[in-house]
């Protein structure tokens, strides 16, 4: 399958599809916060001013994160560490810096925390579904070998589609924290669901794909995955017996 990476081309500059669609996921995000901000009792220029400092933070973080679990390959290369237009960014660091970035300024702002990361959560889900396509054109973040109908050609290998599995996934986890989000009985409620659901898709997922960030031989994803899982089971028990919105 011969996929070509790149978009278009502007001045001689080739602009490739995976930061067209990261970009795109990031703006749609963007709006779907700010047109529902008043639903969770933020000011909409809030929301802007948030994501002025939290977007280019998760995206210094996720490249943050990649380069450090890839440090033999990039050690010596300042110029490599931070060319990001082939790809190499790892979604946890991003979402880490993110985070922590938001709940800085929401302590600094006197900002309902978990009412941002309610309101944000269905936002990175849905960025999440749209933002893996661009896995899909650079041919990476696929699984291992499969005769399944549904594999794609890498290489001149048929493979598992990793990053289908997890757009798709993210796309119903997406649908399903809006639903949910009129009939949250607790603030945070919808973020921790996120975390939850999503790291159990990630764990699993994880173990198809061929790219795994690695730590002392473990993947990384997946001991994220599981410290995700059990904190966000144990905030979400917390959180709903204090019943606060």
């Amino acid at each position: 399958m011969n996929i070509n990476p790149i978009a278009f081309t502007i001045l001689n500059v080739e602009v490739r599809w995976y930061g067209v669609l990261i970009g795109a996921a990031m703006l749609i995000g963007v709006f779907l916060c700010y047109f529902r901000a008043d639903k969770f009792d933020i000011e909409k220029e809030k929301v802007l001013d948030i994501c002025m400092f939290s977007l280019p933070a998760a995206i210094i973080g996720a490249r943050v994160w990649y380069v450090a679990f890839n440090y033999d390959y990039y050690h010596g290369s300042i110029i490599d560490m931070l060319n990001v237009r082939h790809g190499g960014l790892a979604f946890h660091g991003g979402l880490i810096f993110a985070v922590v970035t938001a709940l800085f300024l929401c302590h600094r702002w006197k900002m309902g925390t978990w009412n941002l990361l309610d309101l944000a959560a269905p936002a990175v889900a849905l960025g999440q579904a749209i933002g893996r396509w661009g896995n899909f054109f650079n041919q990476e973040a696929h699984g291992g070998p499969t005769n399944l109908p549904w594999a794609i050609e890498v290489g001149g290998e048929m493979v598992h589609p990793t990053f289908l599995y997890e757009s798709i996934w993210c796309l119903l986890l997406f649908i399903f924290l809006m639903w949910l989000s009129n009939r949250r009985s607790f603030s945070g409620q919808i973020f921790l669901l996120y975390v939850m659901l999503y790291s159990i898709e990630r764990f699993f997922v994880e173990w198809l794909r061929t790219d795994s960030l690695l730590i002392f031989g473990f993947k990384t994803a997946q001991l994220v995955s599981i410290i995700a899982i059990i904190v966000s089971i144990f905030l979400y028990y917390r959180r709903r017996k204090q019943n606060v919105i």
